[in-house]
């Protein structure tokens, strides 16, 4: 894991001791429609440099960013490190973690 990686159970604890930070879904629209954390908000890889001005009251929050499998997210929280963001981290292993190791209700795809 990468220091800039976070598991799903942290992400899970963190949510259910109604810890403040933001939790960005970075995958596409039709992704989100299918399968989502219902605490997360949707800012996809494909439009956060046009949208990253929405996150900018955010800057120096933790954001935790997630997509599938945690490849997308990775590269999104290296992009707003980047961009001065001070403390963002990718949830390791996406939904589909999150699908296998918390909620298994959630649809895997």
């Amino acid at each position: 894991m990468s220091p800039h990686e976070v598991d799903c159970h942290t992400v899970k604890q963190k949510i259910d001791a109604n810890h403040e930070f933001i939790l960005l879904d970075c995958r596409e629209q039709e992704e989100y429609d299918l399968v989502n954390i219902s605490a997360s908000r949707l800012l996809p890889m494909s439009e956060i440099q046009q949208r990253v001005s929405e996150l900018e009251i955010h800057r120096s929050e933790e954001i935790i960013v997630y997509c599938h499998h945690g490849m997308r997210s990775l590269q999104v929280t290296n992009w707003l490190l980047q961009q001065g963001f001070t403390d963002v981290k990718s949830m390791q292993g996406g939904i589909d973690a999150w699908s296998c190791e918390i909620d298994n209700s959630k649809i895997r795809y």
